[in-house]
Order: C-alpha cells, then structure tokens, then sequence
C-alpha cells in the first residue's frame, strides 16, 4: 500500500554542506555553457567526477572501510541537488554512486564490497545498468538475456540490453538477467550479475538521440563467460534486489531538475525586463510551486531510505509527479516567450530552450515509463 510522507526536515549537520559545495561549483561549472549544463545528470565528464572524488563526495554514504564518509541519506541529498540545480555534469559517476555502490553494500560479497565500494569512491570506475529490452521496456519481469550456470564453475551470459546510457564509457554494467524458467515465470528465476564492459563477446552499439547526443546504448552479450562470483546476492533473487534498486532511482533530486537550467535562463532574461508580462509571472509562479511540493516530497523520501525502508511506491509516485513537471516547463516557458514575438532573446537562453525541448520527451521514459509507474501506483492505492 502507497505509505503516507511525512514532512521531513534535512539535518543542521547535511544542510552545513551546502555552501562548501556551491563554492566548489562556481570555480569548476559555472562557466559552462547553458546549452552544455542543461544536459545536467546525462552530461558525461569523468575529470569532474574524479575532482569530486578527490573532495569525498562520492560514496558519500558508504561506510569509511570502504573508501566512503559515512555520511547520512541527507547529505548525499543537498550534495545531489547543488551539482544538479547549476547542471554540473555528474553523469560519469551517477549510476554507480546512486544505485550501484548501494546494491553492492547491501547484498554483495564481502570480496565485491572490497573490490569495487573503494574504487567508485575514487571514481577510477564507472557502472552503468543492464536492466531494459527491446522486447521488454519497463516490464521488467520479461527480460530474456539468460546466464547458464557451467559444468566447470561461471556462467555463459547470452542476450542483450536496450537503451543503457553510457555503457560506452563505463567499465562495468549490472545486468538483470534470467537464470532459470522463462518470461511467462514474470519475477521468479531473475538474478543480477557484475559483467566487466571489456570482456569477449561485450558489443556496445550507440544510439544517437534527436538532440545528436549518442549516451544510449544496446549491450549485446554474445556467449560471455564471468565468474562464479560475478553473481550479486542470492540467484533467483534479482527481483528483489532490482526494486530496492528502482527506489534509489526514481526519488531523487534528479526526477524534479532536469529542466531546472532552462528555467534560470528564462529567469534571468525576465529580471532583465522592466516589466515582465502577468503570464509568465504567473507561469513561474506555478512552477516554483509545484517545485517545492515535490522537493518536500523527494525530501520524505530520502528520509524513509535513511531509516531502511523501501519506498517502491512512492518513490514510482515522485517520478512520475517530477518528470510530467520536468517536461511541462519548456513548453510552459516557449508559451510565454511566443506571447512577444517581437522579442530579442539572448542565444544562451534559445540554445538552452532548444536542447531541453528535445531532450525532455526521454524524461518520462528513464527510470520507468510513464505507464508502468501508474500501473504500480493504483496497485499501491488499491485500485488494481
């Protein structure tokens, strides 16, 4: 059942991060481009993932054995929504530090958690996810990429994935894979696997989106050969393991601003006007509010996460609130604009309206579609 959320408040201590954070920002980002920031947790750049590596903000919640800070769910929450809010391009590290680390930590071996925990950390590795295909999308429970258990010990992985951002420039991918009965068994049979990206019979095949941008991928294993202990957790348990996962995913900060850089764009062309027109106040107004709203809610969230709870529910509800917001704003903004048409737009604030129109489509398509996530959620209310 869909759990209430409680107005949750960040600690003193994770608050206390903020400005350390936004004075790093505005040394290492903010002459970046508009256009270039707007790509925000899908801009790749594995130096500036290093530099926040060298700051301890990866792994920030990872205990301190294994290269992290032990720091609290809020912590990592305020870090997240400065490098976001400004656009910074964190994609390099986002999978691995979000959800991988966490699914490591929780239900990996002691020899994984001290193989890979201290090596995100120090962000010298990358990790992307193996979880969607073609025949399968968001319903999860019908993947069809197989591992077969050897006679002589390891397992031959056989299939693909569909629509893995930067698998071309990870070295790891977490795929979701059968390991016993078939898609008509839904969850049952499903197990999750550490692959290396370098090993035989890995192909990464890029898939370039209308924005000319190419960070979705297909992975196809061909007969790849792992480990024994490439396996994460139980066999037969990946379900369980991947919707702890999904909450992680879908909660944060980044399901409410990816269109966050347009909106200061278009908020500092309308400070610059003598007297900016009754709609777009009354647009900005809307959007600041539903902002908040949502901001208190992935707040909640990120409070039940801190207390080990696993708010699927919930968290599908947020995603699906933030990213139907994320995509109304350029065409809430491009509405106000047209009211002039006559107007001298800045080229910062055009490219920028250009690129986040493009892209934002995808954002009801990542992390779960717009569908499936409804489908959860009257399931949660009762309604299903």
């Amino acid at each position: 059942m869909l759990a209430e959320l409680p107005l949750t408040h960040i600690p003193p201590e994770d608050e206390a991060l903020r400005p350390l954070v936004r004075e790093f920002l505005s040394r290492t980002v903010m002459q970046i481009p508009p256009e270039r920031r707007a790509r925000s947790w899908m801009g790749f750049d594995a130096e500036f993932s290093r530099q926040l590596a060298q700051q301890g903000w990866l792994g920030m919640t990872l205990p301190k054995k294994y290269g992290g800070s032990d720091r609290s769910t809020f912590a990592r929450f305020v870090l997240v929504e400065e490098l976001l809010a400004v656009g910074a391009p964190v994609s390099a590290h986002w999978i691995a530090d979000r959800q991988s680390a966490p699914l490591i930590l929780h239900f990996g071996t002691e020899a994984q958690r001290a193989f890979y925990l201290p090596r995100i950390c120090k962000g010298e590795i990358f990790f992307c996810i193996g979880m969607s295909e073609a025949n399968a999308g968001s319903d999860l429970a019908s993947v069809q990429t197989r591992a077969e258990r050897l006679p002589e010990g390891g397992w031959r992985i056989r299939g693909s994935k569909l629509w893995t951002t930067n698998a071309h420039g990870s070295h790891y991918i977490i795929a979701l894979v059968r390991t016993s009965g078939g898609p008509s068994d839904r969850n049952k049979g499903l197990s999750q696997f550490i692959i290396d990206l370098t090993l035989p019979g890995v192909e990464i095949r890029a898939i370039k989106d209308q924005t000319g941008d190419a960070h979705f991928n297909e992975v196809l294993f061909n007969d790849v050969l792992v480990a024994e202990d490439a396996l994460v957790g139980e066999e037969g348990a990946g379900w369980d393991q991947v919707t702890a996962e999904l909450a992680f995913e879908r909660s944060g900060p980044e399901r409410l601003l990816s269109s966050i850089v347009l909106v200061d764009e278009w908020l500092m062309w309308l400070r610059q006007q003598p007297e900016p027109s009754t709609e777009s106040l009354q647009a900005l107004g809307r959007i600041s509010a539903r902002l908040q709203v949502l901001r208190a809610m992935s707040i909640s969230l990120t409070g039940m996460l801190a207390k080990g709870l696993r708010p699927v529910i919930e968290a599908a509800l947020v995603k699906d609130l933030g990213t139907t917001l994320e995509q109304e704003i350029p065409d809430t903004i491009a509405k106000c604009l047209g009211r002039d048409p006559f107007a001298v737009l800045p080229e910062r604030l055009l490219r920028t309206m250009s690129y986040v129109s493009q892209i934002a489509p995808t954002y009801s398509l990542r992390g779960g579609t717009r569908e499936i996530l409804r489908g959860m959620i009257a399931r949660g209310l009762g309604l299903r």
